[in-house]
């Protein structure tokens, strides 16, 4: 059974229409629950989110990372999906991943695409088949099994951006991670706010000093001031 969890703040534009999705999209049997995890929204997204259906926590501290791990906690799926609350899943994603589980994978995730056409977009999202690590996003959501997800100690809370990447990479770790060939649709808002192009270049740029070792607040201060109005 899958706990699908999402992590929101001020959300209400997509929330209501994203857990519509699910239901649509896996099989009913398959969903043992929607987690609908609240980092203090000032909007009425955890009313929508209640009102059709999710399971709604608000969270002890906003922060992705913080928010999820409270959220797993309480889960009582054995496999745990992590879900973007603009971004929808591919139809039949449930079969997909119990698949992938019986198969002996314990974590993975899909490919991605836009809801917007743009050949740059198109391009980014080609790229997320394969394996290095620089072409994994958090926008193509992540399942693992909650037993694995335990044993590594979930997301690693002192990170407020990049997240994702830096759970994938001990997941990956002597476990059997796959991408599966069906893409999640994701918003492209925050590339249509800030520019296309101009955000790329500002993940780019984040991701470098990620990896060249800048700390978490130098990565979150740089962020807030590249991309104004951001949710971090």
């Amino acid at each position: 059974m899958i706990s699908v969890i999402i992590p929101t703040y001020n959300e209400s534009e997509h929330i209501a229409s994203t857990i519509r999705a699910i239901y649509q999209k896996g099989t009913r049997q398959a969903i043992t629950e929607v987690i609908v995890v609240d980092g203090g929204s000032t909007d009425d997204t955890v009313q929508q989110a209640r009102a059709v259906g999710a399971r709604v926590i608000v969270s002890t501290h906003k922060g992705r990372a913080v928010q999820l791990n409270q959220a797993a906690q309480v889960a009582i799926g054995n496999v745990l999906y992590f879900l973007h609350a603009d971004t929808t899943p591919p139809i039949g994603f449930t079969t997909d991943i119990m698949e992938a589980v019986k198969s002996g994978y314990h974590s993975g995730c899909f490919l991605l695409s836009f809801d917007f056409s743009h050949w740059f977009l198109k391009a980014n999202c080609w790229f997320t088949r394969f394996n290095p690590i620089f072409f994994r996003f958090g926008d193509q959501s992540l399942f693992v099994t909650k037993e694995k997800f335990t044993q590594i100690g979930g997301y690693d809370e002192a990170h407020t951006v990049l997240e994702d990447q830096e759970i994938i990479k001990r997941l990956r770790k002597n476990n059997k991670f796959i991408i599966l060939k069906k893409p999640v649709l994701t918003s492209a808002r925050k590339y249509l706010t800030n520019g296309i192009y101009k955000t790329q270049g500002i993940f780019f740029l984040i991701y470098a000093m990620y990896f060249l070792g800048f700390s978490q607040h130098q990565l979150v201060s740089t962020y807030r001031k590249l991309i104004p109005g951001n949710k971090i």
